[in-house]
């Protein structure tokens, strides 16, 4: 679960609301090992996602660095890149077909 939490630092532009409130309920799903509450501990589980955002975003708002903002254009070709390295190209049904 964890892998899908993305860094959200230092990106142009910066970190939508969105985004932080993805991981953050990734983070959640992962402590409690939910992918979705029971109606008991719905409230808990929300209440816990809307903190660890609010924590986050608290985060990202305070940290400072020298580097240039990084673009997520080319981050995102960068795993890309990353993932064909480690799983393979997936060939599409009209390469396998020639």
């Amino acid at each position: 679960m964890c892998r899908n939490i993305k860094t959200l630092f230092n990106f142009d532009p910066p970190a939508t609301d969105e985004e932080i409130e993805a991981a953050s309920l990734q983070f959640v799903r992962k402590l409690t090992g939910f992918t979705e509450p029971s109606k008991a501990n719905e409230q808990a589980f929300r209440q816990a996602v809307g903190e660890v955002a609010h924590a986050a975003r608290q985060l990202l708002d305070s940290l400072v660095t020298q580097a240039e903002p990084r673009n997520r254009e080319i981050e995102a070709e960068r795993a890309r890149a990353r993932n064909a390295k480690r799983f393979g190209t997936a060939t599409s049904t009209a390469e396998r077909d020639v």
